[in-house]
């Protein structure tokens, strides 16, 4: 369950590069299971992923050139050790599962029907074609929606109907494309859940630019900004970059708040007692009173992007 990307540039027909020479490496977890006579034995787990940017980064285009749907202009792609190229793509699509951001499963057929047919289109026999339903409908807490037809669903029950049909083939790998977008607090948290769930043994690729998102799922994360990755690790070490570039500042009015705008970013602001209780991300300290602040998943992310823009101007 490796993806392998290496130089990946995405340029359209009227010279926009969506991606540029990105590298990225994702990999199956391991950890250390536990132990027996001073022997450790090594178990397998799943990867979650989470690919965080602004709206035009680069985070779809990605999503598509790796489920085949767009071409790699340049470089070199590996998945679980085939080459990304036309000739292969029937055997990289088995390999992966996808959800798009946009997807109407049939409008007017049931749940179970729609399912049952795009089992049939993948080949799937017809006996673990509905066991397999029946287990993933019974997971996203669908089996009482199954005849239900698709158009009369929610949006976070669409969502979910999306995810079945996307691991209907059992991939080792699954791909969703900015799968809590529009969905109101209790679906996103559902929707969350179950890429954990379903990552426990999966290679999980997920984009967003909801970082509550990545804090409440991934155990790997992946920044991109203008087609470039301006970040790839551990979520321990985003924060641990923006240690000491996040302040809390007591501020009386807003024209103190404009004056700081110009050279350091406004993370959050809370009115107390009439003062300003304002959250600060700057390189170096503001040149007010201020102390310290706890660095949250967000102001890592801001304080990310802030010293990638410093870098690109310069």
């Amino acid at each position: 369950m490796t993806i392998n990307i290496k130089g990946l540039t995405v340029e359209f027909n009227n010279g926009t590069k969506a991606i540029d020479n990105l590298n990225l490496n994702i990999e199956k977890g391991i950890y250390d299971g536990f132990e027996l006579k001073d022997v450790c034995f090594k178990l397998e787990t799943g990867t979650i992923m989470g690919i965080v940017g602004e709206n035009g980064a680069g985070k779809t285009t990605l999503m598509r050139v790796l489920t085949t749907i767009l071409p790699v202009s340049k470089g070199n792609i590996l998945i679980n050790g085939i080459n990304l190229e036309k000739n292969n793509y029937e055997m990289i699509q088995k390999q992966i599962g996808y959800l798009p951001q946009e997807l109407e499963v049939y409008p007017s057929l049931t749940v179970r029907d729609s399912l049952e047919y795009l089992g049939r289109m993948s080949g799937i026999p017809k006996n673990i074609c509905k066991d397999r339903i029946d287990y993933y409908l019974e997971k996203t807490g669908l089996i009482d929606k199954q005849n239900k037809k698709n158009k009369q669903l929610s949006g976070g029950m669409k969502r979910r109907v999306g995810l079945v049909q996307a691991l209907l083939n059992e991939p080792p790998i699954l791909i969703v494309d900015e799968p809590t977008t529009g969905l109101d607090p209790e679906e996103r948290i559902k929707i969350r859940n179950l890429l954990v769930d379903f990552g426990e043994t999966r290679t999980v690729i997920f984009s967003t630019h909801v970082i509550e998102d990545i804090a409440s799922t991934c155990n790997k994360l992946g920044i991109m900004q203008k087609g470039n990755l301006i970040f790839n690790g551990e979520i321990s070490e985003l924060l641990k970059n923006a240690e000491n570039h996040v302040w809390n500042c007591l501020i009386t009015n807003e024209k103190e708040i404009l004056e700081l705008s110009r050279y350091a970013t406004i993370s959050s602001k809370q009115y107390v007692n009439g003062n300003i209780m304002t959250k600060i991300i700057s390189e170096e300290k503001p040149r007010i009173d201020c102390i310290r602040a706890e660095v949250t998943l967000e102001d890592a992310y801001l304080y990310m992007m802030k010293m990638y823009e410093i870098n690109d101007v310069r």
